[in-house]
């Protein structure tokens, strides 16, 4: 039986090891969006209160979530970059998903609420002061504008920062509605477009937000990150020398950033194998498939016991396939 362990950055003895992510990379951004809008959440629910409009109050609703959304994403960061402990042997890279997975949820609880709010005032309908509507939501366009900017290096590589980006993204465009709303409010005296402003503001964010939605649900589920053809993989560690069969291959992401990766297989293999093989085995699966954490047990099939014609067929896996790993 032999064992491999792979993992990016410095190598001996057929081990590499990453450089866990650095958390603080976006504590900059974090910190001036909270702030920015934390204050502009309470500008905005004075605001929205003198001006009756349902789209400024439920922008505010949906700020408040970008701010514990944010909140959240960071301590995530931070946390990735703590060092593994005895317990926590792949470090906290892990949480950086479960704040992902947890920042879609807000966001759809955020919708939830402005679709309460916009239904209420549907069925109430009473003037509103579109000048006032105008101004606060053309201020929300700058702040949040300027919240997904700070962001903008890292939504491409982090599901963990593309959820903090596209709350930022998203409530700017509310805010752009809201002024479009305010506008025509203001010179027509229509107070029942303010509400269908609103709804159809909803629509856009809700279906905007589903990639992400599906992106931290599959991290959640330890489906095989995009990217990485599960069969690929399979077909590459049959092609090693002397590899009989292979058996119980799991590849899945350690943290919200999708690309690192880690890898657990069983290859049968007469004479087990040696350092240099192993070696070889993880040098390969990093330099094809970016693998960068890999564990290899491999089963000498001349040992009694060993897996001789009983092994899985090595071109079929289907089931570890997941559904959501297909698009």
């Amino acid at each position: 039986m032999g064992h491999s362990h792979s993992h990016a950055g410095h190598d001996h003895a057929g081990h590499v090891h990453a450089t866990p992510p650095a958390g603080g990379a976006f504590s900059g951004a974090f910190a001036g969006g909270i702030a920015l809008n934390s204050a502009f959440i309470v500008v905005e629910v004075i605001g929205g209160l003198s001006a009756n409009s349902a789209a400024l109050l439920s922008d505010a609703g949906h700020n408040l979530s970008d701010v514990l959304a944010l909140a959240l994403a960071w301590g995530a960061a931070w946390l990735a970059g703590r060092p593994a402990t005895a317990r926590y042997t792949f470090g906290y890279r892990g949480a950086t998903i479960q704040a992902a997975l947890l920042n879609a949820a807000l966001l759809y609880a955020a919708l939830g609420f402005i679709l309460w709010e916009t239904v209420d005032h549907l069925r109430h309908p009473a003037p509103v002061n579109g000048r006032s509507v105008m101004l606060l939501a053309g201020l929300g366009i700058a702040v949040n504008g300027l919240t997904a900017w700070l962001f903008r290096h890292g939504q491409k590589g982090d599901v963990n920062v593309r959820g903090a980006y596209l709350h930022m993204l998203t409530d700017a465009l509310v805010s752009a509605g809201v002024v479009v709303g305010g506008a025509i409010t203001y010179f027509t005296g229509w107070a029942w477009l303010d509400p269908i402003i609103s709804l159809a503001l909803l629509g856009v964010i809700a279906v905007g937000s589903w990639g992400l939605l599906r992106d931290t649900v599959r991290l959640g589920l330890q489906a095989v990150p995009d990217g990485i053809d599960l069969e690929a993989v399979q077909a590459f560690l049959v092609r090693q020398p002397q590899v009989q069969s292979v058996h119980d291959l799991h590849i899945w992401s350690l943290s919200s950033d999708g690309h690192d990766a880690a890898l657990t297989a069983h290859l049968v293999r007469p004479g087990g194998a040696d350092a240099a093989w192993l070696a070889n085995l993880s040098a390969g699966l990093l330099r094809e498939f970016h693998i960068h954490h890999t564990t290899v047990q491999v089963e000498d099939s001349e040992l009694p016991g060993g897996c001789h014609s009983g092994c899985p067929d090595p071109l079929k896996l289907k089931q570890h396939e997941s559904i959501l790993a297909t698009e």
